[in-house]
């Protein structure tokens, strides 16, 4: 055990003075994330600029009367709406001259065609500023479109059963009284990263791949110098060198990972919970990429095959996992995405974020231990070609 230890120490000695470790495993990512941060830092804090809207319709129409009501019911903490109330040409010119983002013009005579089923057309002109604030009102205003469309139905259901213009008319009328919409800031799901959290849980993902790869590049280019011929010249078996090294890679990805996450975290204002989940989600993260580098120290001959086989495996499953952006699916491919160590992480890193502890984490822990099982057996089976052989 001595032993082993004395060759864990010196390996991470070496991987600490290593300037590729220490480029990949902190100051790429870290400056990836700094520059995310500038980029994207703000998308969580999106505010909504006043909007004014102007309404042009014909004096007295009831139906824009529901309309405009509802308008102004938007206009709350979240949302600043102004409706105003001109005459259609007006309300085209308030756009034009930018005193207004949205105008809306309704037809003469509006809601008899609304109550009748009438077809009618309604203009909307949008501002050149105009941002997300008008595609709210709009999709509210579509939404009382259509209420008037399913009373337009109901007339003519109530005209199929023989009834009056009066009494259809009153059935329109109240299919759509007491319309209307309020505005309430929303949260995500509990058990979802902010997009802040997402990146940096990500690139940690991501980067631990590569950090973790090292110790098998370290193996292969002792053996192509001579290094790894006398350890092996030494009385100790064989296994105690590997295992070594994997020692190196899975704390070396350890640390790297917890330093970036608290950094990440710092920058993008992010908390992933408590410590003791998350650094059981770190250290599965770990051991399930640290098992992929026994399969390539099987088959690599050479460090720069280790190398390239290493760029291959960290891209694909750093980009499937959700290392740069989410990854949906559907049917059996869903359920081979859902088996990504990186995606198990980034899925136990929102349960933590919420609250959740060390029993709330069972699933994603389970799939990047089963990953680094099925790794290592698969690792047995291939012939050793690489390092070792």
């Amino acid at each position: 055990m001595s032993t082993l230890l004395t060759l864990v120490a010196q390996g991470l000695r070496q991987g600490l003075r290593d300037k590729t470790v220490i480029l990949f495993g902190f100051v790429v990512p870290l400056v990836l994330m700094f520059v995310f941060n500038l980029v994207f830092g703000d998308t969580d804090e999106r505010e909504f600029e006043p909007l004014t809207v102007a309404v042009g319709a014909q004096a007295g129409d009831q139906m824009v009367g529901v309309v405009t009501d509802v308008l102004g019911d938007l206009d709350s903490e979240t949302l600043d709406v102004t409706v105003v109330e001109v005459d259609p040409d007006e309300s085209r010119a308030m756009v034009a001259d930018g005193d207004a983002g949205l105008a809306i013009v309704f037809p003469d005579n509006f809601g008899g065609a609304a109550q009748m089923g009438t077809p009618t057309t309604v203009d909307v002109r949008r501002g050149e500023d105009a941002g997300v604030e008008a595609d709210v009102v709009l999709s509210v205003v579509d939404g009382i479109l259509q209420q008037f469309g399913d009373a337009a139905t109901t007339a003519r259901a109530g005209l199929a059963e023989g009834l009056d213009a009066e009494q259809l008319a009153q059935v329109a009328q109240a299919s759509v009284e007491g319309a209307g919409y309020a505005i309430e800031e929303g949260q995500a799901d509990d058990q979802q990263l902010s997009a802040g959290g997402a990146l940096v849980a990500g690139q940690a993902g991501l980067f631990l791949l590569f950090t973790v790869s090292f110790g098998v590049t370290a193996l292969l280019v002792e053996r192509e110098n001579g290094t790894l011929a006398r350890l092996r010249s030494l009385p100790l078996p064989a296994w105690q060198i590997t295992t070594a090294k994997a020692l190196v890679s899975f704390l070396t990805g350890m640390l790297s990972t917890g330093v970036l996450l608290t950094a990440g975290g710092f920058l993008f204002g992010a908390s992933f919970g408590s410590l003791i989940p998350v650094a059981l989600l770190v250290a599965s993260v770990a051991a399930a990429a640290t098992s992929v580098m026994f399969l390539i120290a099987r088959v690599a001959r050479t460090s720069e095959q280790a190398g390239v086989a290493t760029s291959i495996v960290s891209i694909v499953l750093g980009v499937g996992g959700g290392a740069f952006f989410p990854i949906s699916a559907a049917g059996a491919l869903a359920g081979v995405l859902d088996l990504n160590p990186v995606a198990a992480l980034l899925r136990g890193l929102g349960i933590t974020s919420a609250g959740g502890g060390v029993a709330d984490i069972g699933v994603p822990v389970a799939i990047m231990l089963g990953f680094a099982v099925v790794m290592l057996l698969v690792s047995r089976l291939v012939p050793d070609r690489g390092a070792m052989a």
